[in-house]
């Protein structure tokens, strides 16, 4: 896909920068930031927000059980920053009413934007549980855990899902019909099957389907990597916004960047990469910090032509400060820097 000149930048933008109202709400703009599990924690979302030009955030995956008595200054993913608030929304796994119910009214009492029930992640030890994208296999169930959060709360409703177990995009329009049925304000959407671990690009059209089939806005994600992968998907998919996920964790200036003018430095990333190790620093203790700052690194180093060496140096640090060696040794505004980001390279 060729890049964008500056008219169809400037389209971009345009598209991006229309507020959108989300069941009783407004939200500013049309690009959001992902749930990641174990990346889009309270310290990545405190630099995000320093860039600027994210409309809406959303936590990492909770866990339902968890959520009702969990506290924010203990918990690693339960956990956030009272100036983001209203503009976060906080995603749980759950497997039944009875789990998500109680949850989501812990999260309208701490006040976030909305609710976000996960129905898309297949790691197993969630779909064991009957939760995540396990959801998908009994419709009947996922629109009774819908229907029952609806009636427990006010603030906005949101779903993330994907196609299903079976490449037939059918059951997922038929879904996403009953899901507004039941109170869902919005649907984030990801056209590939539940087991597919990104062995295969996701089908655009199945985003279409899914959108052309609803009333409420549907949000298209997965392999958004430049602007013009995010103007194509605008384009092609009647899609009401875009939900960005590991590019975030690789650029989150281009929140930013797709929705102004703005022009990153050429310190971008090493200032990234220390804002980031500060903010880790802040948030939690010695050993979370650096476990998340490992995880990081695999799509950070995807910025770079020798990815792979960069990210052994990181890997080889004991603690914080030796990441912060490694930051200042190795990466220059000389690093010569690829294309097009490969975010599968790790396989992960």
């Amino acid at each position: 896909m060729q890049p964008l000149d500056d008219t169809r930048r400037q389209a971009l933008a345009a598209r991006l920068d229309q507020p959108l109202t989300i069941g009783s709400k407004t939200v500013a703009n049309r690009l959001w930031l992902a749930p990641l599990a174990g990346l889009g924690n309270v310290a990545f979302r405190e630099v995000l927000d320093g860039y600027g030009g994210c409309g809406l955030m959303f936590t990492e995956m909770c866990g339902a059980k968890s959520v009702p008595t969990e506290s924010p200054l203990v918990s690693p993913v339960f956990r956030w920053r009272e100036a983001e608030l209203p503009r976060l929304v906080c995603q749980v796994a759950g497997a039944t009413p009875e789990q998500m119910v109680p949850a989501a009214r812990r999260v309208q009492d701490c006040g976030f934007f909305g609710f976000d029930i996960n129905m898309g992640c297949s790691v197993s030890g969630i779909v064991k549980k009957n939760a995540g994208a396990a959801l998908l296999k009994d419709p009947d169930q996922a629109v009774r855990v819908v229907e029952a959060v609806r009636k427990a709360i006010s603030i906005p409703l949101f779903i993330k899902f994907r196609t299903g177990w079976t490449p037939d995009i059918e059951p997922a329009v038929q879904l996403a019909r009953r899901f507004e049925d039941a109170g869902a304000d919005c649907l984030v959407f990801h056209p590939r099957m539940a087991p597919d671990k990104r062995t295969r690009p996701p089908v655009r059209s199945h985003i279409k389907a899914v959108a052309d089939a609803v009333s409420i806005p549907v949000f298209g994600n997965g392999d958004v990597v430049t602007p013009a992968d995010c103007l194509d998907m605008l384009e092609t998919t009647n899609c009401a916004g875009v939900s960005v996920g590991r590019m975030a964790i690789a650029r989150p200036w281009l929140f930013a960047e797709w929705t102004s003018p703005y022009t990153p430095p050429e310190t971008c990333f090493r200032g990234y990469a220390l804002r980031l190790a500060d903010a880790l620093d802040r948030h939690f203790d010695p050993v979370r910090a650096l476990k998340r700052y490992r995880l990081f690194t695999i799509y950070f180093a995807a910025n770079f032509l020798f990815g792979h060496s960069l990210q052994s140096w990181f890997l080889k640090a004991r603690n914080m400060d030796e990441i912060r060696e490694v930051i200042q040794k190795h990466i220059q505004p000389d690093l010569q820097l690829v294309k097009r980001p490969n975010l599968s390279m790790y396989n992960i």
